[in-house]
């Protein structure tokens, strides 16, 4: 059996401190990874299936070959490693605001995503998602208005639970109509939320997107014994 606990990596943001540790869950019988904002819980290992699926759903409903995939947020990098499984994927560019982050990746300190920010096709990104998506220059400085096959966003809670006050004004008309425009004609936005399906901002989506569908997700938890449900929301540029 590992140590019971043990604090791996963490950084001051202004948004807090974020941080990654490992500890050994008696419940689940397993070494759980997870990453904090200050006391607040980003992201943990024991439940990845929304995640991952946020990826195979949102690819599945892409078209073509060769696809450029941005992916908003790295945390533990499920969503990056299932995308990957996409024999499509040309290029994913994965925008992370943390770089203590993307330094426990590049030092592999995550068992289930080791190689990921080793592997040819992928570039991680130190910057904000929500303002470089919102703004005429893109993902990608070198390449202003570059657009991609894909957008894969999982960073805040949900679009009224969010980890940073500004974030809030991504999820209204002009945040996401901003954002649709570094997606191909076609292109898919999908994103992952922790709350149920959300009426309102459904029809938020639906103003600037097609084809806009909200799936609940749901897993079983090993701390309630239960089942618990995240929601995919998709959406495709018109």
């Amino acid at each position: 059996m590992s140590a019971r606990f043990e604090e791996l990596g963490w950084q001051q943001t202004p948004m807090g401190v974020i941080s990654l540790r490992r500890r050994f869950d008696a419940t689940a019988r397993t070494d759980v990874y997870e990453i904090k904002l200050d006391d607040e819980y980003v992201m943990t290992s024991l439940f990845t299936a929304a995640e991952r699926e946020l990826a195979r759903l949102g690819l599945a409903r892409t078209p073509g070959a060769d696809l450029d995939v941005a992916i908003g947020g790295l945390g533990l990098g499920y969503t990056a490693r299932e995308a990957l499984e996409c024999a499509r994927i040309r290029t994913l560019t994965v925008i992370e605001y943390s770089d203590a982050v993307i330094d426990w990746h590049e030092r592999d300190l995550l068992p289930d995503t080791v190689g990921l920010a080793a592997d040819s096709r992928v570039g991680l990104v130190c910057a904000d998602f929500f303002a470089s998506a919102t703004s005429a220059v893109g993902f990608d400085p070198d390449h202003p208005g570059r657009t991609y096959d894909a957008i894969l966003l999982d960073i805040d809670h949900s679009p009224r639970h969010v980890l940073h006050d500004p974030h809030a004004e991504f999820y209204s008309y002009a945040g996401l109509l901003a954002a649709s425009a570094h997606l191909a004609p076609g292109g898919t936005f999908a994103m992952w939320s922790d709350d149920a399906p959300d009426e309102e901002f459904s029809a938020v989506l639906e103003s600037v997107f097609t084809d806009v569908e909200a799936q609940q997700i749901w897993f079983d938890n090993p701390l309630t014994q239960g089942r618990s449900a995240a929601t995919i929301y998709l959406a495709n540029r018109p």
